[in-house]
């Protein structure tokens, strides 16, 4: 990813911090924000969650991570970027 894209400064802001990925599937991940490239998103120590194996919405999974924690089921995990509707802090994520 070039420096003249407008959104690395967005991006950048987030290297490191935990981050919550919606996805245009019925996945959601849940991860360190480790790297971004024009093509993937890399997060560590990730929680890469099919939500068809629950009955939880997507906003009742995040919700149940920020109160109970991130169920790590990947030490690495690369995210398609076009896959890749929302990112969003995981300390944003409102509890109540």
């Amino acid at each position: 990813m070039s420096r003249g894209d407008p959104v690395i400064p967005l991006i950048d802001s987030l290297l490191g911090q935990v981050v919550v990925l919606d996805l245009t599937s019925r996945y959601v991940c849940l991860g360190t924000l480790e790297r971004v490239d024009e093509a993937f998103f890399v997060l560590t120590d990730a929680d890469l969650h099919d939500l068809r194996d629950g009955q939880a919405t997507r906003e009742i999974y995040i919700y149940d991570s920020v109160r109970l924690g991130i169920r790590r089921n990947r030490a690495r995990v690369l995210v398609r970027r076009d896959e890749v509707v929302a990112i969003a802090r995981f300390l944003d994520i409102a509890e109540d």
